[in-house]
């Protein structure tokens, strides 16, 4: 592994001094490593009976960060590192432990999105605001056996406000920097009946320059987001409720290309449309005094992308539209206080169109499915040990079939103030609809593959004001799929299961809780990516993954309300290019926020993002964010 920066280590020194664990959640109460989490078993756990690695942003972080872009919230967690082309609303890529980005799941609600008409068939950040989300859950390492095709860096699960209690509602309205203004609104019902809620969001930004103004960028490329989503639950009976979700996002972002006569990057008026719907319907039984809770669902999400050149003589230049249609049924049998068992089978198809129209009048249309059987057996034999097992089996229409195992466990040997980890997972990622059948296209590819195994102790002092933790993770992914070059017309190259990469790593966690109103959080990684496919770049650094990424924060709150905090974030240098040829500078981010309760309705609210104006970049000749201040009002009604 890497050699560890200064800054890096002291922004690690309370991790290193002692082993914490979920720093984002609320460390108050004793008990917080037994926080439910229901993303590692796809079922309601304590996370001190959890062997997968696990980060919880909770909705007092969403809260205290002033939490508007996820993937920048997502940045500072553990083994996480971003890129993005440009400012907010570029195309935005999520990495987990070194990993493609899309080889990471990413769910809302437990509905998996991803966008079956892009190259690798993965989800674009881009267009993810907070919203109306009250919770995210981290995994991270190969979890496709609960989780299916891409989980193989991890999974992100983005969990909706949930409706309890009687009419109340949300309101956010900011505005700064960058002619930037932000508003959402909530508002939603609850009882022993069920609940409702509706809920709605706008963003706008002049940005920056896509194409880095220290490379000449001028003209800027701003973004507009706009977004509604609902939810119903009906409790029908004691023993049956029925569930329905909705979320659509239409997004609208400027970005430069390659304009004539020199077609080299440069700044250019072409923008793009983005418009994602989420849907979700699905009925709960509860059967044998509620020791069998079976969930039936549909879901179908859509992705359309359209892209526009004003100063060509056709100005659309690409069509796009993936649409994903899922039917799944899940069981979670208690057997006994000592086995629990989770199954189910999934049935999905996916689809996807796609043209170039100032190129070519041709649409190209394909089609394909999935069927999957999964089940996971968790047995906690004595007080403090909890093992589970699983495994899942994929049948692709193309590329046949793929069989994925897991096995951990979680030791607790006092009660939960010290945790032991331990996991194997394997993961898959079934080749894109754009790598089977485009052009570039190759139907004889074989399903990417990696296999995992991560080690960690967690342990905590002062009745859990201090907690640590330290993870050792290593994983090698193979037949991954990597675009092959030739001289053969007419596409000249093809697809391709060439490329192997191998990362390993550690992730040191710590969290402190100074009195009642300070306290400290921090989080290290130090991680190898490397390509180990044969040819001139076996051994370098994979593109754009930096080998070392550091948070820490503090967070004030005074008996007045008054509350503030300090965010520090340090991402090491990267290569931006496959050869390491191209070098990508380490930098720092400063964020400093403050907030201010007016009275039980209003609250006001203020940050400085990149406090020192810190000039960096994740991809190469990409613009990326300055300085900018915020502020705004919340209300609760």
């Amino acid at each position: 592994m890497r050699s560890i920066s200064v800054l890096a280590l002291v922004a690690a020194l309370p991790a290193l001094a002692l082993p914490a664990y979920a720093l984002a959640a609320d460390i108050d109460a004793p008990t917080e490593v037994d926080q439910i989490v229901i993303t590692a078993g796809r079922a309601a756990d304590k996370l001190s009976e959890t062997p997968v690695s696990t980060t919880v942003i909770d909705a007092q972080t969403l809260r205290q960060r002033q939490a508007v872009v996820v993937s920048d919230l997502l940045s500072r967690t553990p083994g996480v590192s971003v890129t993005r082309n440009g400012g907010v609303g570029g195309s935005t890529q999520v990495r987990i432990r070194g990993a493609e980005s899309d080889q990471t799941a990413v769910l809302i609600d437990g509905v998996k999105l991803a966008d079956p008409s892009a190259t690798g068939g993965g989800y674009n950040f881009a267009t993810l605001l907070a919203g109306d989300i009250s919770r995210i859950e981290v995994l991270r390492g190969p979890q496709s056996t609960l989780w299916g095709s891409q989980a193989i860096g991890g999974v992100i699960n983005l969990i909706t406000e949930t409706p309890t209690g009687p009419l109340a509602g949300t309101a956010v309205v900011e505005g700064g920097s960058r002619a930037t203004a932000y508003a959402k609104v909530g508002v939603g019902a609850g009882g022993d009946w069920g609940g409702w809620r509706l809920a709605a969001g706008s963003y706008t930004t002049a940005g920056v320059s896509n194409f880095d103004k220290a490379m000449g960028g001028r003209e800027k490329d701003g973004y507009h987001n706009a977004s509604v989503s609902g939810r119903l639950d009906l409790n029908l009976t004691d023993w049956a409720s029925l569930d329905a979700r909705l979320s659509y996002a239409a997004g609208r972002n400027e970005y430069d290309g390659f304009p004539a006569p020199l077609f080299a990057f440069a700044d250019d008026p072409e923008y793009g449309k983005t418009k994602e719907l989420v849907s979700y319907l699905g009925a709960r039984l509860s059967n044998f005094d509620g020791a069998l809770n079976s969930r039936i669902g549909y879901a179908y999400t859509q992705t359309d992308r359209d892209m526009y050149d004003p100063s060509s003589s056709d100005p659309k230049t690409f069509d796009a539209r993936g649409t994903d249609n899922s039917l799944e049924y899940q069981g979670t049998w208690t057997i006994s206080p000592v086995w629990r068992a989770v199954f189910g089978a999934e049935t999905e198809r996916s689809w996807f169109r796609s043209a170039s129209p100032s190129f070519s009048p041709d649409v190209d249309r394909h089609a394909t499915g999935m069927d999957s059987v999964y089940g996971q057996l968790q047995a906690k034999p004595i007080d403090g040990l909890t093992l589970t097992g699983g495994v899942r089996h994929d049948d692709h229409d193309t590329f046949g079939g793929a069989t994925t195992y897991q096995a951990g466990a979680a030791w607790s040997p006092n009660g939960g103030a010290t945790v032991v980890r331990a996991n194997y997972g394997e993961g898959f990622k079934a080749p894109s609809l754009y790598q089977l059948y485009s052009d570039y296209g190759n139907t004889d590819l074989k399903p990417e593959e990696a296999r995992s195994w991560d080690l960690g102790i967690e342990h905590s002092l002062l009745e859990g004001r201090l907690r640590g933790a330290i993870t050792y993770f290593s994983r090698d992914t193979r037949n991954q799929i990597d675009f092959l070059s030739n001289n053969t017309p007419p596409n000249f190259g093809g697809y391709a299961n060439t490329a192997r990469t191998k990362a390993d790593g550690v992730e040191v966690e710590a969290g402190f809780k100074v009195n009642s109103a300070l306290s400290l959080t921090a989080n290290y990684t130090n991680m190898d990516a490397v390509n180990r496919s044969a040819g001139a770049n076996y051994g370098k650094d994979l593109a754009r993954r930096a080998g070392e990424t550091a948070s820490a924060d503090a967070e004030l709150t005074l008996p007045n309300g008054l509350n503030g905090g300090v965010t520090m974030q340090y991402v090491g240098h990267s290569f931006d290019n496959a050869s390491n040829t191209r070098r990508l500078k380490s930098y720092v981010l400063t964020d400093v926020r403050v907030a201010y309760p007016i009275n039980d309705t209003f609250e006001l609210y203020g940050r400085i993002e990149n406090l020192f104006d810190q000039q960096y970049e994740t991809l190469y000749r990409y613009g990326t964010l300055g300085r900018g201040a915020f502020a705004g009002v919340r209300a609760k009604f």
